[in-house]
C-alpha cells in the first residue's frame, strides 16, 4: 500500500478492497441509463455503498428505511454520517482535443495546452444536458486551469447557470519533454526515461511530474473542496490522472490503480464526502457513479 501521500485529509473508503497519455489508455467499459446521474446526485440521504431499495427488510430484519443495528454494522455497510448533508463532487473529463484524437501526452499548463476540438465540444455539450435536470441542486462549477478543462466549463457552466471557479490541484500532470508525443514516439525516443516512469510512481514523466506528485496536488485541491464547498454538490471539470487519483484515493485503492482504470472524454464520475465515520474522527469517501456519459455502449465495438 502507498505511504500517506501529505499532510492531507484522509478520506476513509466505504469499503477497503484486497490489496497516461490523454487518451485515457482506452476505449469506455461502462455507463448508466441516462437519469441514473440524477438518482446518484440527488439521494444524499442514502448510505454510502448500499442499494436504491427502500423499506425492504435488510439482512439484519429491518426496514432499510430505519436506523442501523450498531455503530459496528453501520460502518461496514457504509456510513451516512451525522454531520449534516455530504459534498458531492461530479467528476467531468474535459472533450476531446486534437491531442486526444492521436492518443498524444497532454499535460497541464506548461504543455502546447490544446483546447477542445468541434467534436470534444460536442461532446461536452451532451454532458452538460445531461446534468442540466439537476441544474438547482449544483452550488459551484470548478475547473483546473488548462484550456481545455476551461474550456469544458465554461460549457457546462453557462448551460448549469454558473461561474467558474478555477482550482490548479486538479491540472494534469506535467509530461515535460514528452508533451505532444505519441507513446511510441516517446518509446523510441526516451525508452529508459519510459521504461523507468512505467516501473515507478515516483519517477517523473520527461522530467515534469511523477504519479505521486500528482496525487499530493490532487490531494490538496480536494481538501481546499471540502472546506469551501462542505456538504454542497459541485461540479469539478478536469483530467485522467487526477480524476483517476481521486477515484484510487476514495475507495481506498493503491496509486497503482490508476493503471487499471478507463476514462472516456466527457464522462461523469460521481464521489461523495461525508463529514466523519462511525468515529466521527475522519472523512468517509463513497463512489457513486464512475465513468457514465450518455449515449455510449457498455460493449466494446464489435470485430466482425
Amino acid at each position: 500500500m502507498l505511504a500517506d501521500p501529505g499532510p492531507h485529509q484522509r478520506v476513509r473508503p466505504v469499503t477497503q478492497p484486497p490489496g497516461a497519455p490523454e487518451s485515457g489508455r482506452a476505449e469506455p467499459t461502462g455507463t448508466q441509463e441516462p437519469d441514473s446521474v440524477i438518482e446518484e446526485v440527488e439521494d444524499p440521504t442514502r448510505s454510502p455503498g448500499s442499494t436504491r431499495t427502500s423499506g425492504q427488510p435488510t439482512a439484519h430484519g429491518e426496514s432499510s428505511a430505519g436506523t442501523s443495528a450498531t455503530t459496528a454494522d453501520a460502518g461496514h455497510r457504509g456510513w451516512s454520517g451525522p454531520g449534516g448533508p455530504p459534498t458531492t463532487v461530479i467528476l467531468v473529463r474535459h472533450g476531446v482535443t486534437p491531442h486526444t484524437k492521436h492518443k498524444r501526452f497532454s499535460g497541464g499548463l506548461a504543455s502546447s495546452n490544446p483546447g477542445l476540438s468541434d467534436e470534444g465540444r460536442e461532446q461536452v455539450s451532451a454532458a452538460a444536458a445531461w446534468l442540466k435536470p439537476i441544474a438547482a441542486d449544483i452550488d459551484a462549477v470548478i475547473a483546473s486551469p488548462v484550456r481545455r478543462t476551461l474550456e469544458s466549463a465554461e460549457i457546462i457552466a453557462a448551460e448549469l447557470g454558473h461561474e467558474i471557479e478555477v482550482e490548479p490541484g486538479f491540472a494534469e500532470m506535467e509530461f515535460g519533454t514528452w508533451d505532444g508525443l505519441t507513446f511510441s514516439e516517446v518509446a523510441e525516443k526516451y525508452q529508459d526515461d519510459l521504461d523507468a516512469w512505467l516501473g515507478s510512481l515516483d519517477v517523473a514523466a520527461g522530467g515534469g511530474e511523477s504519479f505521486r506528485e500528482v496525487q499530493v496536488r490532487v490531494l490538496a485541491g480536494l481538501d481546499r473542496l471540502l472546506d469551501s464547498h462542505a456538504g454542497q454538490t459541485v461540479v469539478v471539470v478536469s483530467h485522467v490522472t487526477p480524476i483517476k487519483t481521486l477515484v484510487s484515493h476514495v475507495v481506498g485503492a493503491p496509486l497503482e490503480a490508476v493503471y487499471r482504470m478507463e476514462l472516456t472524454p466527457a464522462s461523469v464520475t460521481v464521489l461523495s464526502f461525508f463529514a466523519g465515520g462511525p468515529a466521527g474522527d475522519e472523512p468517509m469517501g463513497s463512489m457513486r457513479l464512475y465513468n457514465a456519459r450518455p449515449g455510449a455502449d457498455v460493449l466494446p465495438p464489435s470485430r466482425s
